[in-house]
């Protein structure tokens, strides 16, 4: 390369990056979406709506949360991925992005090359939960119950592909009984067939199920975390009900286009972490069995990182598929 030419690239590369950073600092000037996978009602939507309700006041900008479920989340996933990296188009979603990694033969995106860690917003668990009207009082009655009748127990899930899907398909695997899957498009129509009593159990964030178990109509039976939900103390874990191998960690998180100006991401960041202690959002997590994080971008790639081969065994062990 000549002298001239370099120069030349030097002063191209040097314009492009000033107006990237001019473009950094002057963010957000517009609406800002958060894209969720799942349907209204269930732990990803609540919590997006509570981090869009203070990034909006944080970022003098509305913060917008978009539902648009379907395909396990791939449906939103990939719409984020291919979108322009300019930090006005997020996804906001839970283990889900990297579990389809490995569930679907041909995902329509890669979660560590397509996207960047911004941060994440809270952590929970799943409960274990069936009707009040079942007979099962606890969870070796249920595996007890399920080995009665081998196909005869239903589970519901807010999809293929979902933390609830794999929770499951492990239960099944760790109690060797035979539970039919039955997936729905999101957690409230997973909820609802389990308040009718059309399925038997499910595997359900307490952000989204913790009324109808504090009212009486849903019984929890366990968490699939390594300790107790503040929330529900009460509550044994899966491994101190009798059934190991049931640990799922469960977290919310925000992802950006991986080309997304670090800047950005970072300024996201920021506000994410804000947004997860503040006084009055802190009390809305632990009122829902979840707890604040807001880590930084590079904690969160690593934990992406790690997640991609956690889930992949999870995948592998299960059996599970994308139905």
């Amino acid at each position: 390369m000549s002298r001239i030419r370099f120069m030349h690239w030097l002063i191209v590369l040097s314009a492009a990056l000033g107006s990237a950073s001019v473009q950094a600092q002057a963010y957000p000037t517009k609406p800002v979406r958060l894209l969720v996978g799942f349907t209204p009602g269930g732990g990803v939507d609540i919590n997006a709506r509570l981090l869009a309700s203070k990034l909006t006041e944080l970022l003098s900008q509305q913060v917008i949360v978009e539902n648009r479920p379907g395909a396990g989340t791939n449906i939103a996933n990939e719409h984020v991925a291919k979108s322009v990296p300019d930090g006005y188009t997020l996804l906001f979603n839970s283990p889900a992005v990297v579990i389809n990694m490995s569930l679907y033969r041909n995902p329509p995106y890669d979660a560590l090359r397509d996207f960047a860690g911004v941060s994440v917003f809270s952590e929970s668990t799943n409960l274990l939960v069936v009707p009040a009207s079942l007979q099962a009082k606890s969870v070796k009655e249920l595996a007890a119950l399920a080995r009665e009748r081998p196909g005869g127990l239903n589970y519901s899930s807010a999809g293929s592909g979902s933390t609830q899907h794999l929770a499951g398909e492990l239960f099944k695997l760790r109690t060797g009984t035979s539970i039919v899957h039955v997936p729905y498009k999101g957690s409230a129509p997973s909820i609802t067939a389990l308040l009718a009593a059309e399925v038997q159990l499910s595997f359900i964030n307490p952000v989204a199920v913790g009324a109808h178990v504090k009212s009486g109509r849903l019984r929890a039976l366990a968490v699939t975390s390594a300790k107790r939900t503040e929330l529900m103390p009460e509550v044994p874990t899966m491994k101190e009900a009798g059934v190991e191998g049931v640990e799922l960690p469960l977290w919310f998180g925000l992802l950006a286009p991986s080309a997304t100006p670090r800047e950005i991401v970072r300024a996201l960041s920021a506000g994410v972490a804000k947004a997860a202690h503040s006084p009055d959002i802190r009390k809305r997590l632990l009122e829902h069995g979840a707890e604040p994080v807001g880590n930084t971008p590079e904690e969160f790639d690593l934990l992406l990182r790690a997640d991609v081969a956690r889930w992949g065994e999870v995948v592998k062990v299960s059996g599970a598929r994308a139905d």
